[in-house]
Protein backbone atom coordinates (compact mmCIF):
# COMPACT_ATOMS: atom_id res chain seq x y z
CA UNK A 1 0.00 0.00 0.00
CA UNK A 2 0.70 3.87 -0.39
CA UNK A 3 2.74 5.06 2.23
CA UNK A 4 -0.11 6.65 5.06
CA UNK A 5 -2.56 6.93 2.48
CA UNK A 6 -6.09 6.56 3.10
CA UNK A 7 -8.67 4.51 0.68
CA UNK A 8 -9.54 6.08 -2.74
CA UNK A 9 -12.69 8.05 -2.27
CA UNK A 10 -14.62 8.73 -4.96
CA UNK A 11 -17.67 10.81 -5.58
CA UNK A 12 -19.56 11.81 -8.86
CA UNK A 13 -21.36 14.13 -8.98
CA UNK A 14 -22.86 17.71 -10.64
CA UNK A 15 -19.38 19.21 -10.90
CA UNK A 16 -17.35 16.61 -12.05
CA UNK A 17 -15.36 13.70 -9.68
CA UNK A 18 -13.63 14.03 -6.84
CA UNK A 19 -10.77 11.75 -5.77
CA UNK A 20 -8.86 11.99 -2.28
CA UNK A 21 -5.90 10.23 -0.22
CA UNK A 22 -3.49 11.80 1.58
CA UNK A 23 -1.84 14.95 -0.30
CA UNK A 24 1.90 13.76 0.67
CA UNK A 25 1.15 10.80 -1.17
CA UNK A 26 -0.14 12.78 -4.58
CA UNK A 27 -4.13 12.07 -4.96
CA UNK A 28 -5.65 15.51 -3.81
CA UNK A 29 -8.53 17.21 -5.10
CA UNK A 30 -9.39 16.68 -8.95
CA UNK A 31 -7.48 19.59 -10.88
CA UNK A 32 -5.06 20.19 -8.33
CA UNK A 33 -2.90 16.30 -8.47
CA UNK A 34 0.64 15.28 -8.30
CA UNK A 35 1.63 12.30 -9.62
CA UNK A 36 1.30 10.05 -6.99
CA UNK A 37 4.19 8.54 -4.92
CA UNK A 38 5.48 4.62 -3.80
CA UNK A 39 6.36 3.80 -0.82
CA UNK A 40 10.06 3.74 -0.21
CA UNK A 41 11.77 0.99 -1.39
CA UNK A 42 15.35 -0.75 -0.84
CA UNK A 43 17.80 -2.05 -3.89
CA UNK A 44 18.48 -5.66 -2.25
CA UNK A 45 22.11 -6.84 -2.27
CA UNK A 46 21.15 -9.80 -4.47
CA UNK A 47 19.66 -7.77 -7.51
CA UNK A 48 23.19 -6.74 -8.30
CA UNK A 49 24.53 -7.81 -11.28
CA UNK A 50 28.06 -8.78 -12.25
CA UNK A 51 28.32 -5.03 -13.62
CA UNK A 52 27.85 -3.87 -9.91
CA UNK A 53 24.96 -2.04 -10.49
CA UNK A 54 21.25 -2.65 -10.03
CA UNK A 55 20.34 -5.49 -12.68
CA UNK A 56 17.71 -4.00 -15.73
CA UNK A 57 14.96 -6.67 -14.62
CA UNK A 58 14.85 -5.21 -11.11
CA UNK A 59 14.50 -2.01 -12.39
CA UNK A 60 11.16 -3.51 -13.64
CA UNK A 61 10.39 -5.32 -10.20
CA UNK A 62 10.38 -2.13 -8.49
CA UNK A 63 7.97 -0.45 -11.26
CA UNK A 64 5.77 -3.23 -10.94
CA UNK A 65 5.91 -2.72 -7.29
CA UNK A 66 4.73 0.90 -7.25
CA UNK A 67 1.88 0.43 -10.09
CA UNK A 68 0.33 -2.62 -7.76
CA UNK A 69 0.42 -0.07 -4.84
CA UNK A 70 -0.91 2.62 -7.03
CA UNK A 71 -3.68 0.42 -8.46
CA UNK A 72 -4.93 -1.31 -5.17
CA UNK A 73 -5.60 2.60 -4.56
CA UNK A 74 -7.63 2.60 -7.83
CA UNK A 75 -9.62 -0.61 -6.46
CA UNK A 76 -7.68 -2.91 -8.64
CA UNK A 77 -5.52 -4.93 -6.23
CA UNK A 78 -5.91 -8.63 -5.17
CA UNK A 79 -9.52 -8.30 -4.19
CA UNK A 80 -10.20 -7.20 -7.57
CA UNK A 81 -8.97 -10.29 -9.05
CA UNK A 82 -10.63 -12.95 -6.27
CA UNK A 83 -14.52 -11.20 -6.40
CA UNK A 84 -14.54 -9.84 -10.25
CA UNK A 85 -12.33 -12.32 -11.99
CA UNK A 86 -10.57 -9.72 -13.94
CA UNK A 87 -7.12 -8.15 -13.62
CA UNK A 88 -4.12 -5.99 -15.71
CA UNK A 89 -1.53 -6.91 -18.20
CA UNK A 90 1.40 -5.08 -19.45
CA UNK A 91 1.02 -4.77 -22.98
CA UNK A 92 3.93 -2.87 -23.65
CA UNK A 93 6.91 -1.10 -21.33
CA UNK A 94 9.78 1.21 -22.42
CA UNK A 95 11.95 1.66 -19.49
CA UNK A 96 15.03 4.37 -19.62
CA UNK A 97 17.91 3.58 -17.54
CA UNK A 98 19.25 7.02 -16.77
CA UNK A 99 21.41 6.71 -13.66
CA UNK A 100 22.90 3.49 -11.90
CA UNK A 101 21.83 2.53 -8.45
CA UNK A 102 23.44 0.49 -6.14
CA UNK A 103 22.45 -2.04 -3.27
CA UNK A 104 21.16 -0.28 -0.15
CA UNK A 105 19.93 2.44 -2.00
CA UNK A 106 16.33 3.95 -1.22
CA UNK A 107 14.15 4.58 -3.69
CA UNK A 108 10.46 5.54 -4.75
CA UNK A 109 8.66 5.80 -7.60
CA UNK A 110 5.66 8.34 -8.96
CA UNK A 111 3.21 7.32 -11.18
CA UNK A 112 1.07 9.50 -13.63
CA UNK A 113 -1.42 8.39 -15.50
CA UNK A 114 -1.33 9.76 -19.26
CA UNK A 115 -4.64 8.57 -20.36
CA UNK A 116 -7.20 5.92 -20.46
CA UNK A 117 -9.85 4.46 -22.83
CA UNK A 118 -12.49 1.59 -22.61
CA UNK A 119 -9.69 -1.52 -21.70
CA UNK A 120 -6.55 0.76 -21.64
CA UNK A 121 -4.44 2.70 -19.29
CA UNK A 122 -1.19 4.73 -20.23
CA UNK A 123 1.33 5.09 -17.41
CA UNK A 124 4.16 6.68 -16.75
CA UNK A 125 6.78 6.19 -14.13
CA UNK A 126 9.81 7.95 -12.63
CA UNK A 127 11.78 5.87 -10.40
CA UNK A 128 14.14 8.54 -8.10
CA UNK A 129 16.39 8.47 -5.08
CA UNK A 130 14.23 8.22 -2.14
CA UNK A 131 16.67 10.78 -0.10
CA UNK A 132 18.76 13.06 -2.78
CA UNK A 133 15.90 13.12 -5.53
CA UNK A 134 17.95 12.30 -8.76
CA UNK A 135 16.33 10.42 -11.93
CA UNK A 136 17.67 7.05 -12.06
CA UNK A 137 15.16 5.29 -14.55
CA UNK A 138 11.94 6.04 -16.08
CA UNK A 139 9.03 3.87 -17.22
CA UNK A 140 6.40 4.20 -19.98
CA UNK A 141 3.82 1.29 -20.19
CA UNK A 142 0.32 0.37 -21.66
CA UNK A 143 -2.23 -1.77 -19.11
CA UNK A 144 -4.94 -3.55 -20.77
CA UNK A 145 -7.98 -4.70 -18.26
CA UNK A 146 -8.72 -8.73 -18.91
CA UNK A 147 -11.48 -10.91 -18.54
CA UNK A 148 -9.53 -13.63 -16.00
CA UNK A 149 -11.90 -16.47 -17.28
CA UNK A 150 -11.61 -15.51 -21.01
CA UNK A 151 -8.19 -14.16 -21.12
CA UNK A 152 -9.72 -11.46 -23.19
CA UNK A 153 -9.42 -7.90 -23.03
CA UNK A 154 -12.38 -5.79 -21.77
CA UNK A 155 -14.11 -2.94 -20.52
CA UNK A 156 -13.34 -1.31 -17.34
CA UNK A 157 -16.16 -1.50 -15.02
CA UNK A 158 -18.07 1.73 -14.17
CA UNK A 159 -16.52 2.56 -10.95
CA UNK A 160 -13.18 1.60 -12.35
CA UNK A 161 -13.63 3.87 -15.12
CA UNK A 162 -14.47 6.77 -12.89
CA UNK A 163 -11.64 6.00 -10.49
CA UNK A 164 -9.49 6.49 -13.69
CA UNK A 165 -11.53 9.28 -14.66
CA UNK A 166 -10.92 11.52 -10.81
CA UNK A 167 -7.05 10.11 -11.46
CA UNK A 168 -6.83 11.72 -15.19
CA UNK A 169 -8.58 14.51 -14.12
CA UNK A 170 -5.86 15.73 -12.04
CA UNK A 171 -3.00 14.11 -13.49
CA UNK A 172 -4.40 15.91 -17.19
CA UNK A 173 -3.63 19.36 -15.72
CA UNK A 174 0.00 18.22 -15.06
CA UNK A 175 2.43 19.29 -17.69
CA UNK A 176 3.51 16.17 -19.74
CA UNK A 177 6.78 14.51 -18.96
CA UNK A 178 9.23 14.90 -21.56
CA UNK A 179 10.16 11.13 -21.69
CA UNK A 180 6.59 10.10 -22.63
CA UNK A 181 6.50 8.84 -26.31
CA UNK A 182 10.23 8.45 -26.42
CA UNK A 183 11.17 5.57 -29.13
CA UNK A 184 14.75 3.39 -30.07
CA UNK A 185 16.73 4.69 -32.90
CA UNK A 186 20.13 5.30 -34.00
CA UNK A 187 19.99 9.10 -35.53
CA UNK A 188 21.05 9.56 -38.81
Amino acid sequence: MLADTEKVKVKSGDKGTVMKMNEENGMTLAGEAKPLQSAVMTVKDDWIDYNGHLNMAYYNVLFDTALDQVFEQLGLGPDYVKTRNASFFTAEVHVCYLQELSAGMPVTVSVQLIGFDAKRAHIYQELRHAEEGWLSATSEQMSLHVDMEARKVVPWPDDIRANLAALLSGHGCLPRPERVGRRIEIPR
